[in-house]
């Protein structure tokens, strides 16, 4: 079975969980977009739902098929939020960003009771690292965090890209990710650095599509 059609089914699977006036999050992607459509259709159907956008890109398409959004500072939590990854362990540590969203999703993820990602089989992995880890940074520190960075004899480059917030991404190549954990507490103390994409502890579960089935990681 196709990538795509083990996306659809783990969207559907997701937004099964979804229930009236509920304030959802929504995701930013191609695996997310499933997700939305899902949602929209509901919608049509008589579901009373809030949601909240993690890009620009995805409340735009939200607005477009008719799903009313509201801004993430008026709730003061958000009940379930489905979103991506580009790769995923079995622990649920994830790398997120490729699309240039993390700092929002991250955020968005961080007010969620239920953080749902959906998935196809080809993003779980036994280490994190095969996909390039996005670092999301302030401009004014670009190249300081570049030169730090290169202190760490990593391979990194700005991607040319703008973030909704303004910011620059650098995306680095590490190979295999030996600690997740640690990794993170390391980005996170270099100054500039806004957000990473290594999600730890923020996903409640992993659906993943796989041939017709949905696999679920708790």
């Amino acid at each position: 079975m196709n990538k795509e059609k083990e996306k659809e089914n783990a969207a559907l699977a997701a937004v099964a969980l979804i229930e009236d006036h509920m304030v959802i999050g929504l995701g930013t992607g191609s695996t997310a977009y499933y997700a939305i459509s899902a949602i929209a259709e509901k919608v049509k159907q008589g579901l009373q739902i809030k949601a909240v956008p993690t890009s620009e890109q995805t409340a735009t398409l939200a607005l477009s098929l008719g799903i009313p959004l509201t801004d993430i500072n008026a709730v003061d939590v958000i009940d379930i939020t489905i979103d991506g990854a580009d790769e995923f362990t079995k622990e649920k540590y994830m790398i997120k960003g490729g699309g240039g969203a993390l700092l929002r999703e991250k955020i968005v993820a961080a007010k969620t009771k239920k953080e749902i990602i959906i998935a196809d089989a080809s993003k779980l992995v036994d280490h994190l690292g095969k996909f390039k880890l996005p670092i999301e940074v302030i401009p004014f520190a670009r190249g300081y965090v570049m030169e730090e960075l290169h202190k760490l004899q990593l391979k990194a480059e700005v991607r040319p890209f703008i973030t909704d917030e303004g910011n620059n991404i650098i995306d680095v190549a590490f190979g295999k990710i030996e600690d997740p954990v640690a990794l993170s507490a390391q980005l996170n103390e270099i100054i500039g650095v806004v957000t990473h994409g290594l999600f730890i502890n923020l996903a409640f579960n992993i659906l993943m599509g796989e041939g017709d089935q949905v696999r679920v990681f708790s």
